[in-house]
């Protein structure tokens, strides 16, 4: 940041011994951000707050208190956004398509304003431009997540940094998000049934062209049937191997840890069993 945020953070610090401050050597995005933030702090209730003064301070208390209701992310959702249409109408578009490719019933999926539990933030890793997602992420791991309506003022400092591409990365990272989801345990359920349907396809293909020639009808060897089949049988193979060699790098991770590690909410009694 250029508008002296550190050292005004360093003042702070000298006045209040529990703040830590982190600045980055140089501007590697809002996920790294988050992500050492996260890896920092020590509370049981962790709140993200942007620093353009547009979200409101004064509604971390509802969120504390919605968080009480048995929600691991509480989320605000800038009901009325004080922006710009060239930022509402992509950001209402994005949240759409994210909603109805994931289930999730979000209005701000990229809301700064968030309060989450600790374990929750332990789960996630953040990389690249995931942040955006940190909402979908942390449903995939099984917490529970929900928004609130906050007050949202108009940008007073500063310059948003988002450009006509986010659309287009976003989407990159939303098929980032869904297939690390649904195929990151078994990736060979993805590259093995496209690769299944090739193979068999290429081999329909070259069965038919081999029972043409037994017959006689005409020679095989000008046909592009035969480039199509031996392509899509090579093309099959390909991928079936690629799935099995991701496999075998899942195993070869599962192997060194336990993949099953903070998956679960595990109930002990509260006083100790008796013999």
């Amino acid at each position: 940041s250029t508008d002296s945020s550190a050292s005004t953070l360093r003042a702070m610090q000298q006045v209040d011994v529990h703040i830590i401050v982190a600045a980055q050597r140089r501007n590697f995005g809002k996920s790294m951000a988050l992500g050492v933030g996260f890896a920092l702090a020590q509370g049981e209730i962790i709140i993200t707050l942007d620093a353009d003064l547009q979200d409101e301070p004064a509604e971390i208390p509802r969120l504390l208190d919605k968080l009480n209701e048995g929600y691991d992310v509480v989320s605000g959702w800038k009901q009325h956004r004080q922006d710009p249409l060239s930022k509402r109408i992509p950001s209402h578009i994005a949240n759409r398509a994210t909603g109805l490719i994931t289930g999730m019933k979000l209005n701000d999926m990229n809301s700064g304003l968030k309060a989450y539990r600790s374990p929750c933030i332990r789960q996630i890793r953040l990389y690249g431009e995931l942040h955006r997602y940190v909402s979908v992420l942390a449903h995939y791991h099984g917490f529970r997540v929900t928004e609130i309506p906050v007050t949202h003022h108009k940008r007073r400092f500063g310059s948003s940094k988002y450009g006509p591409g986010r659309l287009l990365h976003s989407g990159l990272d939303l098929m980032t998000i869904l297939f690390l989801n649904r195929f990151g345990r078994h990736p060979l359920h993805l590259f093995g049934g496209a690769g299944a349907l090739l193979l068999l396809l290429g081999l329909g293909i070259n069965l038919w062209l081999t029972f043409d020639w037994f017959r006689g009808i005409r020679p095989i060897g000008d046909r592009p049937a035969l480039i199509l089949g031996v392509l899509l049988m090579l093309m099959g193979i390909q991928l079936l191997t690629i799935g099995l060699l991701a496999e075998l790098m899942v195993s070869y991770i599962q192997q060194n840890e336990n993949p099953l590690v903070g998956t679960q909410q595990v109930y002990y009694p509260a006083t100790p069993i008796q013999e």
